[in-house]
């Protein structure tokens, strides 16, 4: 790999979970500390502050257990994938900006929090998933049914946007429903992922 180290023979490390995502946090490598890396499967960086190589856990037993390790285009970044084992920052954190490191499915994990805050304000008069979840968990499953039907019969027709409109309904009520059951989609990630082993 062609890596481009600056003035002072480092190059920054960009710290990402290759489960997750996330980024956890930014480190900086000489040659050393890249070669004990690709050696140890540990990541390793070059303390600025102490002057030396340190294994990111040497101390806490919070390794960063590599994966892999990209060059950005210009060759003067790395992004290195890893499975983390414990909190990533210092201060106890699961990343160096208070983050959690939890698997985000984008909108639709915006969509879970929505449906969570709608269900525990209770808030019928003004709220679709909270009437619904008054109505218990029947109420819930029945509808989830009615739109897989929906959806079925729009994917056996050619009006594209009927189908992703109750494709769209099919997946806002089962995420209500996992919900009702006590599940999110980090559970079916999870099962899938054990599937998928």
């Amino acid at each position: 790999m062609n890596i481009k180290y600056d003035s002072n023979g480092l190059i920054p490390a960009i710290i990402q979970d290759a489960s997750t995502k996330n980024v956890l946090m930014l480190g900086y490598m000489n040659e050393d500390a890249y070669n004990k890396t690709l050696e140890t499967k540990k990541v390793t960086f070059f303390s600025r502050s102490k002057q030396r190589l340190w294994t990111k856990g040497e101390e806490s037993g919070n390794f960063l257990n590599l994966i892999d390790i990209k060059n950005d285009c210009d060759n003067d970044t790395l992004l290195i994938q890893v499975k983390p084992e414990g909190p990533t920052c210092h201060k106890g954190t699961d990343t160096c900006w208070g983050e959690e490191n939890e698997s985000n499915f984008g909108f639709f994990s915006t969509l879970e929090h929505v449906i969570a805050d709608r269900i525990k304000n209770k808030d019928i008069s003004n709220s679709y998933v909270a009437s619904l979840f008054s109505k218990g968990i029947n109420k819930i499953a029945q509808k989830v049914g009615e739109e897989s039907i929906e959806t079925v019969i729009e994917a056996m027709d050619n009006n594209d946007e009927l189908f992703l409109y109750e494709s769209s309904d099919l997946l806002f009520h089962y995420l209500m429903l996992l919900q009702a059951k006590g599940f999110t989609l980090k559970d079916i990630e999870n099962e899938l992922k054990n599937r998928h082993k």
